[in-house]
């Protein structure tokens, strides 16, 4: 990459976030027939700064330009949520907020990270892939994996990339699925057409096993003047959020990862601090009512703590209003089922709605668990279910969360068999593949929605 595009990629990158901010509150401000003084000045001066340091971060990350428009607004969407958030807390311990009108920054608050990520994705496209002629390229190997890689750039004007077909030993007939006319050879005759044809750009997208193969290739592809792409067949392995690393100069894979590293993990414990504590103030009133209700029908402590597995595995103590008349947290633990005797007759209303898990809200601001994450289960129940399902231990890449995607599917209450303890466990590494700031705000809704109607909660 030239250093002209490099420098309209910090401009995109960097610069154009925090001014589409600032720009945008005297914008809007403005279409309201607000008069903007001093407080908005500071304002935009505020939002600047602290978005130029958090995009910055963003920025930060690799790949983060050359992909579809979604992804510009999905990573948008969570630096606005920071930025806003610590605009916030400036404004509530400084007590400004009454100098501003509300519909101005409502507004500005929801159209900003949209405008910002629009404005990244067409100015990287207007000015780096319109400034650079249109790269040629290459794969050799077909497979499924080369395929997609054909397809997300054929998907992305901003990649500045044309894949003009594929090499491979094998006929058209098992290779499977490749456009007419672009199975354009064997991989033998990929160096003298790279050659010839002027190719920019080779993607070498052979399975791992064949590494001779690759050597030779390589070996006869160093007389071309093209950039060299290795792309690993990794999809062979169970993937939890893969990415490439480099440290000293020497390439890592990452192919078990937590999926809050860097900024997602800011991201992540920015959300659950400012949700648990709104949480707690609006539920204080029922907290208060379920604790003396506990006192009043049942003797022994109003809270239950038990032992749980946190996050990388340790051990963590997790709070919850007591709804049984044991307190069980020995060498085995018997999971709570439907018509359990243990439960009191409070107890089992209180499970009923859920209203026993809200103690561990207070585990959440302590930072030990999340709002939405794999639930955490009984020191006794992992010991068994680690020896029994394959991954089980990978959810404790994460910290245990109150609610989950597994419970939004069903899957929380008693597991009366192996089978149903693996669906959960497999929703809750789907959870750590897919996660994003509106998976986390989608399943805290659908928990809300069936708080009220879950025949699993007893």
């Amino acid at each position: 990459m030239s250093s002209h595009r490099g420098g309209w990629l910090t401009m995109i990158g960097i610069l154009l976030p925090p001014t589409v901010a600032a720009v945008g509150l005297f914008l809007i401000a403005a279409a309201f027939g607000i008069d903007t003084g001093p407080p908005y000045t500071v304002l935009a001066l505020l939002a600047f700064l602290i978005a130029l340091a958090v995009y910055r971060e963003m920025a930060a990350i690799g790949a983060t330009f050359a992909r579809r428009p979604r992804d510009f607004l999905q990573r948008s969407i969570a630096a606005w949520a920071i930025v806003v958030s610590c605009l916030a807390i400036i404004g509530f311990a400084l007590q400004h907020g009454g100098e501003f009108s509300r519909r101005v920054l409502l507004t500005w608050a929801v159209v900003t990270p949209v405008l910002i990520a629009a404005c990244q994705y067409w100015g990287y496209v207007i000015f780096v892939h319109n400034m650079a002629r249109a790269r040629r390229a290459v794969v050799a190997g077909v497979s499924d994996l080369s395929r997609r890689l054909a397809q997300s750039i054929a998907s992305s004007p901003a990649s500045g990339m044309m894949i003009e077909g594929w090499f491979d030993d094998r006929g058209a007939g098992r290779t499977g699925p490749v456009p007419e006319g672009q199975l354009l050879g064997r991989l033998s005759e990929l160096p003298a057409y790279v050659k010839m044809h002027k190719i920019d750009v080779i993607y070498i997208a052979l399975p791992i096993r064949h590494e001779e193969r690759t050597k030779l290739l390589l070996d006869e592809l160093h007389d071309t003047t093209a950039s060299i792409y290795f792309v690993p067949d990794i999809f062979v392995f169970d993937l939890i959020q893969s990415r490439v690393d480099v440290i000293d100069g020497i390439p890592v894979l990452a192919l078990c990862e937590t999926p809050f590293y860097g900024i997602n993990g800011l991201v992540k414990r920015t959300s659950d601090l400012l949700l648990a504590t709104l949480i707690l103030a609006l539920a204080s009133p029922v907290m208060l009512a379920v604790g003396i209700g506990v006192a009043l029908t049942t003797p022994g402590s109003i809270i239950f703590k038990q032992r749980r597995y946190g996050l990388d595995g340790q051990q963590i103590t997790v709070y919850k209003f007591r709804s049984m008349s044991t307190s069980d947290d020995a060498a085995t633990v018997k999971q709570a089922q439907l018509h359990d005797p243990r439960i009191t007759s409070f107890g089992r209303f209180i499970r009923r709605y859920s209203l026993d898990e809200l103690p561990q809200l207070i585990n959440v601001v302590q930072g030990r668990m999340s709002l939405v994450g794999p639930r955490p289960h009984a020191v006794a129940h992992n010991e068994e279910y680690r020896r029994l399902i394959k991954g089980y231990m990978i959810r404790h890449k994460v910290a245990p969360g109150i609610t989950g995607l597994a419970q939004i599917r069903g899957f929380r209450g008693e597991t009366k068999t192996l089978e149903e303890m693996r669906a959960r466990v497999e929703s809750d590494l789907e959870y750590l593949r897919r996660w994003s700031l509106a998976l986390d705000l989608k399943i805290i809704g659908v928990t809300m929605l069936r708080m009220f109607s879950d025949t699993k909660a007893y």
